[in-house]
């Protein structure tokens, strides 16, 4: 109890600088950030004076623990941007940092009057407490009863003292109580609001669906393997056994009469696995095509290009990789782009461009065919829901005419 109530009394004589220095702050930079609003000076002079506020603000967080036991989060969002401009709108935005300024205003009449009250309580039970050790050097044989009683003899001194005692709760109760009240404000002002709250959970929203992303596009991979390493080579060893039956078969002599139906049949069971085997092929292709995995977009995208009828340009470099799940949503965007322009475009060329910049992996398809693509039709409504899944954006320019251009757009950190 005393060490709360000591704290508390440290917090509220603090206060009456931090009261002063704060509203002084806040006026100069108000005035600053004004006078300079109308220059070239007043984006980086607001920059500067948010800094120094976020750095008062963060002083009576700390210094509210004090009184509240518990740390007062940082509100503050990270304001990025490549210019001036992007960053104070970034950092206008916050309401945090209307809220320091507030704070600052409102801690000049709060935090001195709180601590010339604590002090003074301080200071009252102090010297009741002490009583018995001062109040004989300042007589004064004219006060009034009962003060020339307490203050002139042995027993009202005592009675000072053993009042001091007795109030000595009451005023540790209060000095607490002053410096209860001032934390609270002070973390209701200084702590992170709902802007804070929204734009953590939106962090941890958009960092979960990418794990299941994750997760999603391995679970593809791990079925491409399963399929290419076990189920078609299966088959393909079925094939080669089935081949060595009717070879063996063709050397049975003549005058055995199940040999034509029995080499026919392993015939058409030959050929029914050579079927499923490239249906299969088709199949993982359509999953997860292996080269992706092994040698990333690039060569993908050039393997399209060498099976498309059209004639195809793939520009990028093919030494860059992306994240798995980027590189699958954009291999399916450049596929059905190169399908619709082989199919309904009566496209001659394309071009597949891929690149990254500014956080961003860029994937743009543009053929030389009559336009007119629907960007509500199935198979691109289809990649839209995909691109959008990795919080990307597709879009679709097709004008009657032509050219159609299919542009994607994945957020990529590295």
């Amino acid at each position: 109890m005393l060490q709360r109530t000591g704290r508390a009394l440290a917090y509220l004589i603090v206060g009456l600088p931090a009261g002063v220095a704060g509203f002084v702050w806040s006026l100069v930079a108000t005035l600053v950030v004004a006078l300079t609003s109308i220059t070239h000076l007043g984006g980086p002079a607001f920059l500067g004076a948010s800094w120094v506020t976020r750095r008062f603000a963060d002083a009576e967080r700390r210094r509210a623990r004090w009184v509240l036991g518990t740390p007062i989060p940082s509100p503050y969002v990270p304001a990025g941007g490549r210019t001036v401009g992007e960053r104070v709108r970034a950092v206008v935005v916050q309401p945090a940092t209307w809220r320091d300024l507030v704070w600052l205003v409102l801690l000049f009449p709060i935090g001195p009057a709180a601590a010339v009250a604590g002090i003074v309580t301080a200071v009252v039970e102090f010297g009741l407490l002490t009583a018995v050790l001062w109040a004989w050097a300042v007589p004064n044989p004219h006060a009034p009863e009962p003060m020339r009683f307490l203050m002139t003899t042995v027993p009202g001194r005592l009675v000072l003292t053993v009042l001091g005692v007795l109030l000595l709760p009451v005023a540790g109760w209060l000095i607490r109580t002053l410096g209860g009240l001032q934390g609270r404000a002070a973390r209701a002002l200084l702590a992170p609001g709902m802007h804070r709250h929204l734009v953590d959970e939106t962090a941890r929203l958009a960092e979960t669906r990418r794990r299941v992303v994750d997760v999603q596009a391995a679970e593809l991979r791990r079925i491409e393997r399963d399929l290419h390493d076990g189920a078609q080579a299966r088959i393909v060893a079925a094939g080669m056994t089935l081949a060595l039956a009717a070879r063996k078969l063709r050397r049975v002599e003549p005058d055995q009469q199940e040999q034509p139906d029995t080499a026919a049949d392993i015939d058409l069971a030959r050929r029914q696995l050579d079927d499923a085997l490239a249906e299969m092929r088709r199949l993982v292709r359509g999953i997860h095509p292996p080269i992706l995995t092994d040698r990333g977009l690039h060569a993908a995208v050039a393997a399209l290009a060498g099976d498309s009828p059209l004639t195809v340009t793939v520009q990028g470099d093919p030494e860059d990789r992306y994240p798995a799940a980027v590189e699958s949503a954009a291999y399916f965007v450049v596929a059905e782009g190169l399908a619709n322009a082989a199919k309904h475009a009566g496209a001659g060329r394309c071009t597949v461009s891929l690149g990254r910049s500014t956080g961003t992996v860029q994937v743009t398809v543009a053929d030389d065919g009559d336009g007119g693509a629907d960007p509500a039709g199935s198979g691109l409504d289809g990649l839209r829901r995909r691109v959008e899944a990795l919080d990307g954006t597709l879009t679709v320019t097709s004008p009657a005419g032509g050219p159609t251009v299919l542009h994607a757009e994945f957020p990529c950190a590295s």
